[in-house]
């Protein structure tokens, strides 16, 4: 048996499971009469998650049917499933699963929060394979401070860098470090091509940013890595910091990037950032 027939046999045992135990209640349907089994039929399971009966009972007996995120989703949220649950739906069907930003950003847990707090006075942000930032420290948030930026724009590393006017972008040497992200960003596309989430996000970036929609089309890719970035702020000036990725056990395509002070002076400069947030009355003085 290979792989993919392993996880057919899965998927066809996993669905079942979570089919019987969501009642007619459960999702506002009369009991009936004469149900012989535990939970949802699958003419009903079907029914509630708009697919066809036959379509679904192939899926359920694991045959080789290709299933897409969209209807994966309508059968996770009949069959009530949480987020791990679902992600191992999407795993045994073989398609790429990625939580939306939102869902992403509420998934970074305390210990994560706590991390990213304890590393202040260096910069430290969670983000997504596609830039999304779920979560940041103060120092991150100094360092991309971003006065175009509005508060309805979402909330993302490239869209923020891409959209702000050059003049108040934080990166200096923006003509370098902006292709190694978007480069960054194509790597894990492989996974996502064609998902709704991400083909809309590349369209509406592209229609904004004139210089994304030239990078992207040069198809080029990279992996996360360390690198050594140079930062300009209008009060301190000009801090090179060295980027780290780390994995997150239990967040795939998630990772915390942590800039590190690449000289002394910018160790300085950072920490008197941080003193400038605490107390900015006294450092004006």
């Amino acid at each position: 048996m290979n792989t993919t027939q392993r996880r057919r046999q899965e998927l066809a045992a996993f669905l079942r499971g979570r089919r019987a135990r969501v009642t007619p209640a459960d999702v506002g349907m009369p009991p009936g009469f004469r149900r012989r089994t535990p939970g949802l039929r699958r003419e009903e399971v079907a029914q509630l998650s708009g697919v066809g009966v036959t379509w679904y009972t192939w899926l359920e007996q694991g045959r080789p049917i290709n299933a897409s995120a969209q209807v994966l989703d309508a059968v996770a949220r009949t069959l009530r499933l949480d987020q791990p649950e679902r992600e191992h739906l999407y795993n045994l069907a073989e398609v790429p699963y990625e939580a939306d930003p939102q869902t992403a950003a509420e998934a970074v847990g305390p210990e994560v929060r706590a991390i990213l707090e304890a590393l202040d006075p260096h910069p430290a942000v969670v983000y997504n394979s596609r830039f999304d930032i779920l979560a940041t420290n103060p120092a991150y948030r100094d360092l991309f401070f971003m006065p175009g930026t509005a508060e309805t724009q979402p909330r993302n590393a490239l869209w923020s860098l891409f959209t702000v006017p050059e003049e108040d972008c934080p990166l200096v040497f923006r003509e370098s470090e902006l292709p190694v992200m978007v480069a960054t960003m194509r790597s894990p596309y492989g996974l996502h091509a064609g998902e709704p989430v991400w083909e809309d996000f590349i369209r509406r970036l592209s229609e904004a940013s004139p210089l994304f929609d030239q990078l992207w089309r040069d198809g080029d890719v990279a992996r996360p890595g360390q690198r050594v970035k140079t930062f300009r702020h209008t009060v301190v000036g000009e801090l090179r910091m060295t980027s780290v990725s780390l994995s997150i056990h239990g967040m795939p395509e998630c990772r915390i990037v942590v800039y590190q002070p690449d000289d002394e002076e910018t160790h300085l400069r950072t920490a008197r950032l941080r003193d400038l947030r605490v107390a900015p009355t006294a450092v004006q003085k």
